[in-house]
């Protein structure tokens, strides 16, 4: 039989090799659906609380199901099967806690309520006094929970409704409303047409209504004309859309313009029609959160 430590350098190479291998393994390993994540965590959290088992269990029962499919989809690396399952497991895990968080504030009102009646019948008004005080206090603290977890859907779902009716559309990279260029400029020109305020003041007076959302200027071109002219065209038509919202009240902090030249294009640019739809810049909106990447609000 072979003594493997008398031959110590090979033992090192192979297991030099080995660490490599697994490293070269590790690195090639595609990052995972920030969806999917997104819908792990809600459904982990909605899993946790105890009241979520009564109160919500159909949702929650669904958003595991859904998260399931999600998964699967996502070890047979099928992208688009991933986010439909992922967005329906988050929906739904949402869902459940919203119902939750109903119960809950439920529960402190009933109980806020029964201090108020065993007070009531207390001999001493002072006391009676000081414990109605009490349970107003609670009742409306619980009131205001209940009122705060309706809010963040109902505000979402209005602003949802004001950027469907700009026809902005939900796409992966977030909600984006697309002003083709014909529409805003003059060709080859960055100064906007007097034409484009209207759409220019429902943007400004979305981002005024809803002050923690920013958005994301894109310029974009079609493919004639050199690659240089292209980029800095569409950099000055995102700025000028942007200094035009400023002009408007909406804080610089909030708004990040940027040209990405004709690398983006949505349509061909073997004919006029589809340059003109390729000659455009996009909005694209952040959450209530001011974070991008999200489908949704």
């Amino acid at each position: 039989m072979k003594n493997t430590h008398s031959n110590p350098v090979k033992l090192w190479l192979l297991t030099g090799c080995a660490a490599s291998a697994l490293l070269a393994a590790c690195a090639s390993a595609p990052p995972e659906d920030p969806a999917l994540i997104q819908a792990r965590e809600a459904v982990a959290k909605l899993e946790a609380d105890p009241l979520a088992q009564q109160q919500a269990g159909k949702p929650l029962q669904d958003a595991r199901d859904a998260l399931a499919q999600a998964e699967g989809a996502a070890k047979d690396k099928k992208k688009e099967e991933t986010d439909h399952f992922a967005y329906i497991a988050k929906r739904k895990a949402d869902l459940g806690e919203a119902m939750t968080d109903e119960t809950r504030a439920r529960q402190r009102i009933a109980q806020a309520q029964e201090q108020r009646n065993a007070v009531i019948i207390g001999n001493r008004e002072r006391e009676a006094q000081t414990a109605r005080d009490q349970a107003a206090a609670a009742q409306a603290q619980a009131e205001m929970a209940q009122a705060q977890a309706k809010s963040a859907d109902a505000q979402a779902a209005a602003a949802q409704k004001e950027l469907a009716d700009m026809q902005a559309q939900q796409t992966t990279r977030g909600i984006i409303l697309t002003l083709g260029s014909n529409y805003l400029f003059d060709t080859n020109s960055d100064v906007l047409k007097p034409g484009a305020q209207d759409g220019i003041n429902r943007v400004a007076g979305f981002l005024s209504e809803h002050q923690t959302v920013k958005v994301r200027i894109e310029g974009h071109t079609d493919s004639t004309g050199s690659d240089a002219y292209n980029q800095e065209l569409s950099e000055r038509r995102a700025r000028s859309v942007a200094r035009s919202l400023e002009d408007k009240g909406v804080d610089s902090s909030r708004i990040d313009a940027e040209g990405r030249g004709k690398d983006l294009p949505v349509a061909t640019n073997a004919t006029a029609e589809g340059r003109q739809q390729n000659r455009r810049v996009e909005i694209i909106f952040s959450d209530l959160k001011g974070q991008f990447g999200h489908s949704t609000m």
